[in-house]
C-alpha cells in the first residue's frame, strides 16, 4: 500500500538513528522449549502489546493464577525473554503500578532467529512446529479481533495494509530479501521517549515459502494415504473423503 507523503518538515521514524540489534540464533533446545510453551507465548504477547506488567496483572488478563504466571515469568527471565523493570509509576499503567512489593516485568526486545530447518534435530523440529502452530493461531486471532472492533477506532479503522505476491528468487536472494525486511523494521523503530502521542503498536508479520514445494508436499502426503485421485474445482474443497469422485486435476499417470 502506498504511503502518503509527510508534511513539509515532518520527521519520519526512518530518519531516526537507532542501533541495530545483532541477530541471535536460538539453537539451544531448552531455550526453544521454554519459549514454545503456549502460556508463555500468551504472556510475551501481552507484554509486547501492553507494556510491563506484574504476575497478578498477567493472571487477570489471561485468566491464569498468579502462581502460574510467576513461574512462567521466572522461566522466561531465565532464558532472557523478559526482565524485571523499575516499578516507577507510569501514566499508561494501572493503579497497581509502583507497589514496592510487586515485581514488574517487560519483554526484552531483540532480533532472535531460529536455526534453519536443515540444522534442526527431529526433536527441535517438533518443538518448532508446535511453536509455529500456536504463534500463527494467535496472530490470526488478534487480526480477527481488531477487525471486529475496527469501526470503533476512528482513523485507525483503515490500518489494514495488506499484500500478497509471487516472486521468483534463488535461495540467497530470498535470504537477502528477508534481511532487507528486517532492516526496514529496524529503521522505523525508536525509543519510547521519542514516540509521539498518536503512535500505536503495529504488529507486522513476514511469511515466505516456495509455493511449488508446498503443492508437491501436499500431493506426497495424499500418496502416503493411498488416495487414488486428487483434484480441485472452483469453490470446492477436495479431501480424502471425496477425492475418488472429484474431477481429475493431474494427469492419470501423475499419481
Amino acid at each position: 500500500m502506498a504511503q502518503e507523503p509527510c508534511p513539509p518538515g515532518a520527521e519520519t521514524p526512518a530518519q531516526h538513528s537507532a542501533a541495530t540489534p545483532a541477530p541471535v540464533e536460538l539453537s539451544d533446545l531448552a531455550t526453544l522449549k521454554a519459549l514454545a510453551q503456549p502460556r508463555r507465548q500468551r504472556m510475551l504477547q501481552h507484554l509486547t502489546l501492553h507494556g510491563s506488567a506484574t504476575s497478578a496483572t498477567l493472571a487477570r488478563a489471561l485468566g491464569l493464577n498468579t502462581g502460574s504466571t510467576s513461574y512462567h515469568l521466572r522461566e522466561l527471565a531465565r532464558y532472557g525473554f523478559v526482565e524485571e523493570t523499575e516499578a516507577g509509576r507510569a501514566p499508561d499503567h494501572g493503579p497497581d503500578h509502583g507497589h514496592g512489593r510487586e515485581r514488574w516485568w517487560r519483554a526484552v526486545p531483540g532480533d532472535r532467529r531460529f536455526p534453519p530447518r536443515s540444522r534442526q534435530s527431529a526433536e527441535m523440529r517438533h518443538v518448532m512446529d508446535e511453536f509455529n502452530h500456536h504463534a500463527y493461531a494467535a496472530d490470526l486471532e488478534l487480526f480477527e479481533q481488531f477487525q471486529r472492533v475496527a469501526a470503533e477506532t476512528g482513523p485507525w479503522a483503515d490500518a489494514f495494509p495488506y499484500s500478497r505476491g509471487i516472486i521468483r528468487l534463488t535461495l540467497p536472494e530470498l535470504g537477502a530479501f528477508f534481511e532487507e525486511y528486517i532492516a526496514l523494521l529496524n529503521r522505523y523503530k525508536r525509543p519510547e521517549a521519542e514516540t509521539p502521542a498518536g503512535a500505536r503498536t503495529v504488529l507486522t508479520r513476514f511469511l515466505a515459502f516456495p509455493g511449488e514445494l508446498a503443492v508437491t508436499n501436499a500431493i506426497s502426503l495424499l500418496r502416503e494415504e493411498k488416495v487414488e485421485k486428487i483434484a480441485t474445482t472452483p469453490a470446492r474443497l477436495v479431501t480424502k473423503a471425496n477425492a475418488d469422485t472429484a474431477p481429475l486435476y493431474c494427469p492419470s499417470d501423475g499419481l
